[in-house]
């Protein structure tokens, strides 16, 4: 069950992250979404916030095509 939240959570994060203009947006709503996905699954959240914050802003570098 926790799994399937977190595979909900991190494709909430492509498609949000999908919708902002810069890395700062982006890091943004990936640390929002991050610390949604570690309340979910019982995690830490300041740890959520800043992988979700890490993966958003570098979204666009690493070439996911959902985050141009």
């Amino acid at each position: 069950m926790q799994y399937r939240k977190l595979f909900v959570g991190a494709f909430a994060l492509a498609v949000l992250a999908g919708c902002q203009w810069n890395d700062l947006q982006r890091a943004g709503v990936g640390a929002a979404t991050g610390a949604v996905v570690a309340k979910a699954t019982s995690g830490n959240l300041l740890t959520g916030a800043v992988i979700g914050a890490g993966a958003g802003a570098l979204c666009d570098d690493v070439g996911v095509g959902i985050c141009n």
